[in-house]
């Protein structure tokens, strides 16, 4: 069976090999691999920043967002062969925090966790894979050229809900919002937004290329001027942060409207300097009742979250986002970024 793997810490040892054919054990379903999206914590691996192979190997199968068809499913199982389905991406330390004992293991507390692709685990980049039955997750039938963007929608559905908690220590009831960054994290925050009902805006630098259509086809506005400029104008009720730009993070917290809750999504280099008013955004915090969350991972209900706003979605405006397919034979194309680029996936199929 051929699959994309790297040697963890070793840059450029990205290689589509062959590997064994996994065999599934009791309670696991078997899986023929479709796709696999690539992010930039694939890149990073790629790159020998991140990544950590499994005990006893010295290379790691990558791929995290996954999508796949069942093959086989254990005996009284609610999967059937057919059934599109994703891999969740994290497990809980056997010996469990007292966050993941409560099925809350993207709020692990001890880091000890495993991930798919990622840390100690094999990804889902390969032709078939295996997963526990209760750690896969069924797609509408509708999602199988899209159903890829399963993983990062999970990640914004979690977003969406933490900021729904900290917005419900009081009254709210929020009418605009702004999405900072129109890649895929932030494009499908901006779906789940227009589903809420909420004015919808989003700002990204570029001008042209498919992100200002993409926005404009879900009924939000597309802005590309500064941070300060749009969002003092807006003044939305949230940010949905998912650049990690330091200017775009700062420039958000310090124009939200009263009562503003900012989620940051995107995860900032180390060891680059902005010079700010550290007293003036610790004003408007407080004068203004302004909450700032971080929010990364998922756990089993935010991947629900995530097929019940695809399966609401245009099928076809999320196929869009796909903007290019590179076959698992050529997957080290899919690690160089070209300009209209929004969501890159590996085809991991013979004939794909």
């Amino acid at each position: 069976m051929r699959a994309l793997t790297v040697e963890p810490g070793t840059p450029d040892s990205l290689q589509v090999q062959d590997v064994d054919d996994p065999q599934p054990r009791a309670g696991e379903l078997l899986v023929e691999g479709l796709a696999v999206g690539v992010c930039g914590t694939d890149k990073e691996i790629v790159g020998g920043r991140y990544g950590t192979a499994p005990p006893g190997s010295d290379r790691l199968i990558i791929g995290h967002e996954s999508l796949g068809r069942v093959l086989e499913a254990p005996d009284g199982s609610d999967f059937t062969a057919g059934d599109l389905v994703v891999g969740v991406v994290r497990r809980p330390d056997p010996a469990p925090c007292g966050a993941c004992a409560h099925g809350r293991f993207d709020m692990c507390r001890n880091g000890r966790y495993t991930e798919r692709g990622i840390k100690e685990r094999d990804g889902y980049g390969s032709r078939r894979w295996t997963v526990e039955q209760d750690y896969a997750v069924r797609l509408d039938a509708r999602l199988e050229h899209a159903g890829v963007l399963m993983e990062p929608t999970t990640v914004v559905a979690k977003a969406w809900e933490q900021v729904q908690l900290v917005g419900e220590r009081s009254w709210f009831e929020p009418a605009r919002a702004l999405i900072t960054g129109a890649g895929p994290i932030g494009l499908l925050a901006a779906m789940l937004s227009v589903q809420r009902g909420l004015d919808t805006h989003v700002l990204d630098r570029v001008t042209d290329g498919p992100k200002p259509g993409a926005v404009a086809s879900l009924g939000a506005q597309y802005h590309h001027d500064d941070i300060d400029t749009v969002a003092a104008e807006l003044q939305p009720d949230i940010v949905i942060e998912a650049t990690g730009a330091g200017p775009v993070v700062f420039g958000a917290i310090a124009n939200t409207g009263r009562y503003g809750i900012v989620c940051l999504t995107g995860v900032s280099p180390a060891g680059r300097t902005l010079r700010i008013d550290a007293g003036a955004v610790n004003r408007g915090l407080v004068l203004e009742n302004d909450a700032v969350i971080g929010s990364v991972n998922a756990n089993l209900d935010h991947y629900r979250q995530a097929a019940d706003a695809l399966a609401k979605a245009d099928a076809d405006w999320l196929a869009g986002l796909i903007t290019r397919r590179v076959p698992l034979e050529r997957a080290a194309e899919a690690f160089a970024a070209q300009p209209d680029d929004i969501k890159v996936v590996i085809d991991l199929g013979q004939d794909r």
